[in-house]
């Protein structure tokens, strides 16, 4: 599968699957969707918690995990960090995206050890930060159910990979989350709206970051 750099409107970059006519991330701005969608409507949701758990479908180029660490140690609360992933974005993409230069100095290099460390294995990144990535297809990941606070839905969109947005693989979400606990993505379509209040989820319809009017959340219980 072909992988091409590109730039995004916020000068940050992605990478496009040309076959597919897709990003990693939004062409409107990576950085800034990242942050919106995942860290201020995801993440921050559990600022209050001394310890929280995310898992993150579709583990990409690292940028999410990435901006978890930096917020993870800015707030001085311990997170535990897992990515799953089926098709890896190799060591010199991953480094191309330039993201280190967007976080603390202090954690640039954490973003290279994501890339370089082992998979299927938790590796303790910083004193908070315990990380792994794991390489499978979500569709044969087998949950351990009530796991995780929040879950970043990262995957490529409806349109490129329908089958990510299958009610059987956002039911799987839904088990691993805790009770209470909050999925995220930057879709914001009728349908899986409609998917995730069937499962049980209570679905939210939040401001979308700059270029996209909507964003989507469900909670796991009241």
């Amino acid at each position: 599968m072909k992988r091409e750099v590109v730039k995004t409107a916020d000068g940050s970059l992605t990478i496009h699957i040309p076959e597919m006519n897709e990003n990693y991330h939004s062409g409107h701005g990576a950085l800034q969707e990242a942050k919106h969608v995942f860290i201020q409507h995801g993440l921050l949701e559990f600022k209050d918690r001394e310890e929280v758990a995310v898992f993150e479908m579709g583990f990409g180029t690292g940028l999410n995990a990435l901006l978890t660490l930096e917020n993870c140690l800015l707030r001085g609360h311990r997170v535990s960090y897992t990515g799953i992933e089926a098709f890896p974005v190799d060591i010199a993409m991953a480094k191309a995206m330039n993201y280190e230069s967007s976080v603390d100095s202090k954690i640039s290099e954490q973003f290279e050890k994501m890339h370089r460390c082992s998979w299927n294995e938790e590796h303790q990144l910083t004193a908070l930060f315990s990380f792994q990535k794991l390489h499978e297809k979500i569709e044969n990941y087998i949950p351990i159910n009530e796991t995780f606070d929040v879950i970043y839905f990262d995957a490529f969109g409806p349109r490129a990979q329908g089958e990510m947005w299958d009610v059987t693989i956002l039911t799987k979400m839904h088990r691993l989350l805790k009770p209470g606990g909050l999925f995220v993505t930057y879709c914001a379509k009728g349908q899986l709206k409609r998917d995730l209040k069937s499962i049980g989820f209570r679905v939210e319809s939040l401001p979308g970051p700059p270029g996209k009017r909507e964003m989507t959340r469900g909670w796991k219980g009241n």
